[in-house]
């Protein structure tokens, strides 16, 4: 099999990793209810908190992060030493968390892309990863808004990316997509941050 063959394989398999909706899957296995119709509607972590409390927003964080990080990882294994094999591996981490925004089994309507995007950086710009959990640790201690810690830490994640890689690497460009994907899937949240109505979360 040639390396463009094996990446165009991989990258496919990386949006079908990316598309599993484990919030969904979760919230409706464990607590019966269509996490859709609860909450914010959204299928992310924060809002299957909201519903089925705080360990079971960690789980879906864990899952939706892996979901990026393993056919990368794999990717990497498959990819790494070949003709173009960091741009395949690149390739891949996009279709993962394309996979999540927009996933086939729920109509292409999908999360908001956080965690997913946090495992993209952990495994890409490790540094950058760590840094934006700090920053979102912080941010979300100080205000208790999710969405003020997912910004943040984003926006953090993104910076440190061209920090830890610089302005030539296609890690950075691809991560600042990231960061804008995520940024314009919390229109509505950054526009009621604004109004002062943006919910707190109570779990």
């Amino acid at each position: 099999m040639s390396g463009g063959t094996l990446g165009l394989g991989l990258t496919a398999l990386g949006y079908l990793s990316g598309s599993v909706p484990y919030g969904v899957v979760l919230a409706r296995l464990l607590l019966g209810v269509d996490v859709r119709r609860v909450g914010s509607g959204n299928i992310g972590a924060t809002n299957v908190a909201r519903a089925g409390g705080k360990a079971l927003g960690v789980v879906v964080v864990i899952l939706d992060a892996a979901k990026a990080v393993v056919p990368i990882l794999l990717a990497r294994h498959l990819l790494g030493g070949s003709a173009h094999g960091d741009l395949w591996v690149m390739a891949v981490a996009v279709a993962a968390f394309a996979g999540h925004l927009f996933p086939v089994w729920l109509g292409f309507r999908g999360g908001k892309g956080v965690a997913t995007g946090l495992g993209i950086f952990a495994v890409l710009a490790p540094w950058a990863a760590l840094a934006g959990v700090a920053v979102y640790l912080v941010a979300y201690a100080a205000s208790r808004i999710s969405s003020v810690g997912s910004l943040a830490g984003t926006a953090v994640c993104a910076a440190g990316a061209f920090v830890q890689h610089g302005a030539g690497s296609p890690i950075s460009w691809a991560g600042l997509a990231i960061a804008a994907l995520i940024f314009l899937r919390h229109h509505e949240n950054i526009g009621r941050l604004l109004r002062g109505e943006e919910r707190k979360l109570k779990v």
